[in-house]
């Protein structure tokens, strides 16, 4: 019996390894919040059995290797993970009779913040727990983050990056690949933070709120963690919600959370406790995870049993059919619920879900919908063999270390309608009223096959007025809308096509580097292609790739038929900044963001890229004194670093001379 036991020790901690690496290193998630804590408590309790910890083990290590790009620190001190219970009575046993701050535990990515002088001198993530990565510029444009506080001496505080589930919808739905959003905010969040270009992380509107100050020279806290978190908000720090509680009035402010948790925007999985009495709590020391003056609160879960009734596979752009399971409504956390995404077919086996089996259901912090168990386990039947929108043939693919349900047929109906969704997109052609569902009627009716097809709508002018939600009115701003988006630009047609990893960002690079010749543009090589600052070999690849299929070319040709482009080179005489590569970081003053630089130095000729390197002529630089590693690499190849008010000047002086 304890041979098999320690067999199942040795799963244990294979699987959640795997999970934790997963989790924490790629930020990805390959089991739920709640089968995790299910799987650590039943090793924590093999463990306490047999008297044996394996190496490796979940419960004594604190996290694993760092394995971004990123620069590399250790910390001066480990960050633990903290003990935690489901179960209130724990905490009131932690407590004793000490008073102790209960706040959020928010569920997004550690920070440590360094301040030196009065100014921002280093952020790092917690990473494993004992090596981070160092993020100081992304630090940077957080939301909220302070660059410059009063106090001037060694500050270093902890606390939470978190994304809004607000800003998480709005970005998700900016994608328009569904396979590429974000699974939840914090996989938005540790991706953002752990940019190497810190434009993007500005777009994502991080926010930081400090939970725990490490050290701050001669500061008399009074002995107080209350104290210090009104210190930190004094220096401008958003502080994490929190409130003085004791035994006796724990229960009451875990409820008082609790009942919030629908309204906030902000992601949380749980609460934390920390005792006020610092010296108290520092006294108390640490085992070899966990620190023993915190602790933390996990919610218990509300779990439902219900009836799974259907599993509705939904096609995506790219192919891929995502099971969803529809089960019989429940009241959950205060709403009524009867879906949650299984997520690919491998979940479906380890669950072993069948119609009809009787499920237990619950909220992931309280928010998203999961499956926690299936209790009669009839195991998975009818994986459809047929596409349900297009009825071409499916397959099970082996994607990751997950098995995934794919449509094979080219041209499949869901793959169109995505397809077209991108191409009447706003940064493609900007076709106002065709949404998604509109598209889908019109390509289920035959009013368009091909791209060329949206402009000759006209076509079918009786049949579309007649349809439900059209009329006259909607008619005529649809076609208007069509024949004003004739008149376009080379890059956004390409952007439009939708190939894989081409942005419209690249597109412009392609089409400048081959002079908006498309028929230059369709003989390139891998090659040539590579060679383009920005571009690269998955990008060139891609391109390639897509124009090798004789159907691509024929649409694509068809396509430029029915488009008026403009002549986008610019006048020889004007092209001052041909041949001339910039950098661009930092912040600007005399433009509204880095991408409006960037497109005047386009417009004159030079090109832009996102990283110093010996074929950089310039780095544009407001503080052209700063240490950045952009400012070192530049000094390090004798890469002029200028300010954004040189730039404007040299292009003044050269325009007028031309």
């Amino acid at each position: 019996m304890s041979g098999s036991k320690k067999d199942r020790m040795l799963e244990l901690v294979q699987i959640l390894g795997d999970a934790g690496r997963a989790y924490y290193q790629e930020s990805r998630e390959i089991m739920s919040n709640y089968e995790y804590d299910k799987l650590y408590d039943e090793l924590l309790g093999l463990e306490r059995e047999l008297g044996i910890t394996l190496a490796g083990s979940p419960t004594v290590n604190v996290g694993y290797e760092v394995l971004s790009e990123l620069p590399k620190e250790r910390h001066e001190s480990p960050m633990l993970s903290l003990d935690k219970t489901k179960e209130v009575e724990e905490l009131r046993k932690f407590l004793g009779d000490q008073k102790a701050l209960m706040s959020w535990k928010l569920d997004g990515l550690t920070i440590v913040l360094t301040y030196r002088e009065g100014r921002l001198y280093k952020a790092v993530t917690r990473g494993n727990g004992e090596v981070g990565e160092v993020i100081t510029n992304n630090a940077r444009v957080f939301k909220n983050i302070p660059l410059q506080i009063a106090y001037q001496g060694e500050l270093i505080l902890r606390g939470e990056a978190v994304i809004g589930y607000r800003d998480f919808e709005r970005i998700n739905a900016e994608i328009e690949d569904a396979d590429a959003r974000y699974k939840n905010p914090r996989n938005l969040c540790s991706g953002s933070v752990r940019q190497l270009n810190n434009e993007i992380t500005a777009r994502r509107n991080v926010r930081f709120f400090a939970f725990s100050l490490v050290q701050a020279e001669d500061v008399d806290f009074h002995n107080s963690r209350a104290y210090q978190m009104e210190w930190l908000r004094e220096q401008g720090f958003e502080v994490v919600e929190y409130h003085m509680v004791t035994a006796d009035t724990a229960e009451q402010e875990v409820i008082k959370f609790s009942e919030k948790i629908a309204h906030n925007d902000f992601p949380s999985d749980g609460l934390v406790l920390i005792y006020d009495d610092i010296a108290y709590g520092q006294s108390l020391g640490r085992t070899s995870k966990f620190p023993r003056d915190s602790y933390a609160f996990k919610w218990a879960d509300e779990i439902r049993e219900t009836k799974l009734v259907e599993i509705e596979w939904s096609p995506s752009r790219t192919g891929l059919i995502n099971p969803v399971a529809i089960f019989e409504p429940v009241e959950l956390e205060g709403t009524t619920v009867s879906r949650a995404s299984v997520h690919n077919i491998s979940i479906m086996e380890d669950l072993e879900l069948g119609i009809g089996d009787r499920i237990e259901v619950y909220k992931a912090n309280m928010i998203i919908p999961q499956i926690a168990e299936n209790l009669t386990r009839s195991g998975v039947k009818d994986i459809p063999e047929q596409c349900p929108v297009c009825r071409g043939k499916t397959e099970i693919r082996q994607v990751a270390n997950a098995k995934a349900l794919y449509c094979t047929n080219p041209d499949c109906q869901a793959k169109h309608v995505k397809s077209f969704a991108l191409f009447v997109s706003r940064d493609a052609l900007n076709i106002e009223g065709l949404s998604e569902a509109t598209l889908e009627k019109f390509i289920t009716l035959g009013y368009i096959r091909e791209y060329a097809d949206i402009f000759h709508l006209d076509r079918y002018r009786d049949e579309i007025r007649s349809l439900e939600g059209f009329g006259e009115k909607s008619y005529q701003n649809l076609i208007d809308s069509a024949d004003k988006a004739r008149t376009t630009t080379l890059p956004r047609v390409i952007y439009a096509l939708g190939i894989a990893n081409i942005g419209l960002a690249n597109a412009k690079m392609i089409c400048r580097e081959f002079g908006y010749d498309a028929e230059a543009m369709l003989r390139a090589t891998q090659e040539e292609l590579n060679e383009i600052p920005g571009v690269g070999e998955v990008i060139a690849k891609a391109f390639v790739d897509y124009f090798s299929s004789e159907l691509h070319v024929r649409r694509f040709r068809e396509l430029l038929e029915e488009l008026n482009i403009p002549e986008e080179k610019a006048e020889e005489a004007k092209q001052i900044f041909a041949g001339i590569n910039f950098v661009i970081t930092g912040s600007v003053e005399h433009f509204a963001n880095r991408g409006e630089v960037k497109e005047l130095i386009e417009s004159l000729g030079g090109k832009v890229t996102g990283s110093v390197t010996s074929k950089t002529n310039y780095l544009i630089n407001n503080d052209v004194t700063s240490a950045s590693s952009k400012n070192k690499k530049a000094n390090d190849l004798g890469i002029p670093i200028i300010s954004e008010e040189t730039f404007l000047d040299m292009v003044q002086q050269n325009t007028a001379e031309a």
